[in-house]
């Protein structure tokens, strides 16, 4: 399986660090997020990856061959013209990831041992053309699930907005992990272009189609700004 790993992002709450460097070279405990999530997806057998890079990304692009890659395959979506989000990202890298068999996606600043097999199987089980790893914890955005684990909603916890397919008949809400698995059928329902969040997408699909989440009760940190990283420095040695 090949897995898509978003690290173009500016990572405008990781400063003073990323004026000079890309969110994904972060360190905890001295080692890149980049390279965990590499390591970590490589110790479920996944060696072939896609990573997408826009700011400073030749230092992305060095740190990797520097490394040899980590042993791997990898191969670079490059937006340094113009940084597309999570749903222009995914379109942009279509190329690589348009070939028949399912493949994951997940962002370069999270960190988590969430059992990676333990999701595919779920997918592949149900058969969706996307499932979305949730978890109960805290956040200011929550995703709304019906008794089945289907996609019905969305909510902002701050404001009370809502986005809804159906009444909210007692919806568990529940927080995207950033951590997604998908078939590639999913380029010919996507209907937007250019810059834009998947999970817009997402929320439109859920009209007419069913996407699952797959619940875990995993350690998962977003390391999005400085006080996460001395979190995640507890739990990833």
């Amino acid at each position: 399986m090949k897995a898509l790993i978003f690290a173009a992002g500016k990572g405008t709450r990781l400063k003073p660090f990323t004026d000079h460097h890309p969110k994904a070279l972060a360190k905890v405990n001295e080692v890149p997020l980049l390279e965990r999530n590499i390591r970590y997806l490589k110790s479920y057998g996944i060696t072939d990856f896609v990573i997408n890079i826009h700011h400073f990304g030749d230092q992305i692009v060095d740190f990797l061959n520097k490394n040899n890659n980590f042993g791997c395959k990898i191969e670079i979506s490059d937006e340094t013209n113009e940084l597309l989000e999570t749903g222009g990202g995914l379109i942009f890298a279509r190329k690589f990831l348009d070939h028949g068999e399912d493949f994951l996606i997940m962002n370069a600043d999270i960190l988590t041992d969430l059992n990676i097999n333990a999701l595919v199987e779920y997918h592949k089980k149900i058969k969706d053309f996307a499932t979305l790893a949730v978890s109960d914890r805290e956040s200011s955005r929550k995703l709304l699930f019906n008794d089945d684990m289907v996609l019905r909603g969305w909510l902002n916890v701050q404001t009370g907005e809502q986005r809804l397919a159906e009444f909210n008949k007692g919806f568990k809400a529940l927080a995207f992990s950033g951590i997604h698995c998908i078939n590639p059928v999913i380029f010919k329902k996507i209907k937007r272009t250019g810059k834009f969040s998947v999970m817009e997408e997402y929320l439109d699909l859920m009209q007419t189609e069913h996407i699952h989440g797959f619940v875990h009760d995993s350690i998962l940190i977003d390391v999005g700004r400085p006080s996460s990283v001395i979190e995640a420095e507890k739990h990833f040695k």
